[in-house]
């Protein structure tokens, strides 16, 4: 089962031998099965009735951090507890009863009424009130405090009544003799009037809210209500719905149990309506449609903080149709799962709507929640935790890790291995463990995916799990992915898109979730940001910084500095664990590649993150990068060790002709060949020392004939550390000497002039001598070497000793005599440049003898 569901409550577990223990005589099982649940407060404490033995209904409280029960109150008669809640002190009980039909002759309070609400002082138990006494059901609920304070001396209890009304009561307490807790109010209590007219109400224990829907004459429109720990409440918006309620009664959700109603309710005509937030600011609502008589199953999610929705469509069998059970709506943050017992479970993700590749769904038995037994009702109360009210346990949900990595190495199309990618890098707080199974996956999986890149959404999308949550509004400005469209759909699944309203919001100061809530909406108002990473821009401006104005101006100040701070912030350089061999090492072309990252981050998010400050934004920039390179060292670290590498792989010594690299080499070099091509594609930076790895491990598996052709083809990279390594480690054999020549004569000019004199070669001799020619012939005033080249040329013309390298050498020799100082170290001996050059026109006229 993808889903893991962990009772973290359970009746039979956690409160059966407590009530047995406090029995006379061991509970029947008639009365054993009244045992159930009927509230979960914001604290987490449990509120359960039960049928004692004697016959009374009795109310308890578990507190799941002392694991301990306590007993609430007791009725000498039998009675359907439907609502009830405690104050956060425990000193005030509220509920609301159904009576039976012989629940007339009741005392103390007599009534033909069928549904009582009650406030009861439990501290010690002494006065009890009535609320309300009326036909229709009514359910309560109080009030506790989102912020760490102490509500007393007031409490605030809400009652919601099916006749479409909402009440707020407002209890003063005092506390008398010995420490006894009684309301202060003698006469009636004060109350004031929430809502009225609606058709459907939920309550959101853990952050005190209430949504509401009032229909409209074609439509709807959904209302929410904030509570604080004052006594005061605002309303923060409204929203217009694109739904037709049919008359039926009023849908109650998360404010008791009534175990007659949900059969009443199982019917295919009944409202299924659930709103879900998470902490990024998401909120989306999901309406199951009613599908009496139709021969498929359709569900709408509305993404309230992007301004669309999607309505989904799986077509069932008519024999299908008529076994349904009730559809259930499962809130895992970032994702909600629509789960159809024995039919299909969908993973939508609610942050990132847009692509359909991000959605997983899943049917038959990869769908099936075996936990999960019984036909009745499962509630999503809180952020990953549902109640299953027909066995009385309270569940935490979360993905199956080791399921979900078992289905990603099973899947066979590109769409499934996208979605569960994405649940693990997105979505999931997943150890490092989990990031090297992906990354082993994706060793063994480049060549399978055919329409993504599974090295650059690892990366993106990894990166974006690091940052977005650093920084309000810096989600909405860092990639998720490295993809611009998918047009491949679900298998099994028909989907349309509409654009719908954008809530309208009645506040004007944001503070926790609703101040996430409002970026979102601002993002969707205005012109998204792009991503700011564009191969086409980096093109461009890396030519720019080979120009010399740029050298001049920004790269010597700037450019190695900004470099230094990237890798000084990485993870890797800071570990004594890694065991890649990637050495820090002057790569020009990559630290022009982290300065210029570094702009682009910096203005693509400077105006948005106003409020952040300069140093904050420079600081999420260079974390940004030095994580970027962080995650290519880990990809490194997995594959070293998935193959069984050592040091020996950054090494030339072992290669000879006849024998190159083994099948660990060629696996290594392969996956680098990956990385770089991911990297150059979203034109971002290698880790200082990779492109030398990648030369080395390039000369271990390649033939000469192929290596050259990947470095003229810009795959591998040359590197002046890969220069000198190879001049000093291999010797002047026949194969070294033309490996070694191949390699000189393809490196930049600015690395040829560092290594030249490594080399006691004719080829280096032949650098250092053209070199020292330039340099001297600069120092001429033009028309000095304009004459120069005139009599050269004319003598040239008459002289049968070739005279031009004649000339050239007295030229130089008078040069030198009139240098201030002779011995300098550039200077080189006359004589040594006549011998270079001499050998340099005997292989021209090809008379040398090889």
């Amino acid at each position: 089962m993808v889903l893991d569901f962990c009772a973290s409550f359970s009746l039979q577990r956690d409160v059966m031998p407590w009530i047995l223990a406090r029995e006379a005589s061991e509970i029947s099982k008639r009365n054993s099965r009244t045992l159930r649940i009927v509230n979960v407060e914001r604290n987490g404490r449990v509120l359960f009735t039960w049928k004692g033995g004697d016959g009374l209904t009795n109310i308890g409280l578990y507190d799941p951090d002392l694991r301990q029960n306590e007993m609430l109150y007791s009725f000498d008669k039998d009675l359907l507890i439907i609502s009830c809640s405690v104050n956060c002190e425990k000193s005030l009980l509220a509920l609301s009863y159904c009576n039976s039909v012989k629940e007339h002759q009741y005392e103390p309070l007599r009534t033909v009424s069928k549904y009582l609400a009650l406030l009861i002082e439990i501290k010690p138990v002494n006065n009890v009130r009535v609320l309300k006494a009326v036909d229709y059901d009514i359910r309560v609920q109080f009030l506790y405090p989102t912020e760490d304070v102490c509500p007393f001396p007031e409490s605030h209890l809400l009652l919601v009544s099916k006749e479409k009304y909402i009440e707020q009561f407002h209890v003063i307490l005092t506390v008398e003799g010995d420490s006894s807790v009684v309301i202060k109010n003698s006469g009636k209590l004060p109350r004031e009037r929430i809502a009225e007219d609606f058709v459907w109400v939920q309550w959101d224990m853990l952050h005190q809210r209430l949504f509401y829907i009032i229909p409209k004459h074609s439509s709807c429109v959904l209302h929410c209500i904030q509570f604080y720990h004052e006594d005061h409440f605002k309303i923060i918006f409204e929203v217009s719905l694109e739904i037709i309620f049919v008359y039926q009664a009023v849908c109650l959700i998360n404010l008791g149990f009534d175990p007659y109603e949900v059969k009443e309710q199982e019917s295919s005509t009944s409202l299924n309506i659930q709103v879900f937030t998470d902490n990024t600011g998401g909120l989306c609502l999901f309406y199951l449609q009613p599908f009496k008589d139709a021969k498929e199953v359709k569900y709408m999610v509305i993404f309230l903080h992007r301004g669309c929705s999607k309505t989904f469509k799986v077509a069932l069998s008519a024999e299908e149709m008529k076994q349904l059970k009730k559809m259930s709506f499962i809130n895992l943050g970032g994702y909600v799962a629509v789960y159809l017992p024995d039919h299909f479970l969908h993973l939508i993700n609610t942050r990132h709507p847009d692509l359909m590749c991000y959605h997983l769904f899943l049917a038959d038995t990869d769908a099936r929640i075996g936990e999960i037994c019984c036909d009745g009702p499962v509630q999503s109360v809180l952020m990953s935790s549902v109640i299953e009210y027909c066995q009385g346990i309270l569940f935490s949900v979360s993905l199956n890790h080791l399921l979900l990595l078992k289905y990603l190495w099973t899947c066979k199309r590109d769409c499934e291995r996208l979605a569960v990618l994405h649940c693990f890098l997105l979505h999931l707080d997943q150890k490092p463990l989990w990031e090297t199974e992906i990354i082993e996956w994706i060793c063994e999986n480049l060549s399978v995916c055919q329409m993504f890149d599974p090295i650059q959404e690892f990366i993106i999308a990894s990166l974006y799990r690091r940052m977005s949550l650093e920084t309000i509004y810096l989600d909405k400005l860092l990639p998720y992915t490295s993809l611009p469209f998918w047009n491949q759909g679900i298998e099994g699944v028909l989907w349309s898109s509409d654009i719908t309203d954008m809530p309208i919001l009645k506040i004007g100061m944001f503070k926790g979730f609703w101040e996430k809530f409002h970026s979102e909406l601002e993002y969707m108002k205005h012109t998204h940001h792009n991503n700011p990473v564009h191969r086409r821009d980096w093109c461009k401006q890396i030519a720019d910084v080979d120009t010399q104005e740029w050298r001049n101006i920004i790269y010597q100040r700037n450019i190695l500095e900004n470099a230094k701070k990237v890798i000084l912030n990485m993870e890797t350089w800071s570990s004594d664990q890694r065991i890649v061999p990637l050495h820090q090492e002057e790569d020009y072309l990559q630290k022009d590649l982290m300065w210029l990252m570094t702009i682009k981050l910096k203005d693509h998010l400077s105006q948005p993150l106003l409020h952040v400050g300069k140093n904050n934004i420079d600081k999420i920039v260079l974390d940004y990068i030095s994580k970027q390179l962080d995650l290519i060292c880990l990809i490194l670290e997995v594959v070293w060790k998935k193959y069984n590498l050592d040091l020996y792989a950054f090494s030339f010594l072992f290669i000879c002709s006849s024998s190159r690299g083994c099948s660990s080499d060629y696996s290594a070099f392969y996956m680098m060949c990956h990385i770089s091509e991911s990297a150059i594609k979203l034109g971002m930076p290698l880790p200082p020392g990779f492109q030398t790895l990648h030369l080395v491990l390039g000369v271990r598996c390649l033939p000469l004939g192929n290596l050259l052709h990947y470095i003229d083809a810009g795959i591998l990279q040359l590197t002046e550390a890969f220069a000198v390594k190879l001049l000093k480690e291999l010797d002047d054999n026949e194969s070294n000497e033309k490996l070694k020549y191949s390699i000189i004569v393809r490196l930049p000019e600015r690395i040829c002039q560092n290594i030249h004199r490594l080399w006691d070669h004719a080829i280096s001799n032949n650098c250092i001598a053209r070199k020292y020619v330039e340099q001297l012939l600069c120092k001429l005033k033009k028309r000095e070497c304009h004459l120069a080249g005139q009599a050269a040329c004319s003598q040239s013309a008459l002289s049968m000793n070739f005279l031009p390298l004649n000339y050239l050498i007295k030229m130089l020799s008078t040069i030198e005599e009139q240098a201030l100082n002779p011995f300098e170290e550039d200077n080189i001996d006359a004589a040594f440049l006549e011998e270079i050059a001499l050998k340099q026109t005997t292989v021209l006229l090809r008379l040398h003898k090889s």
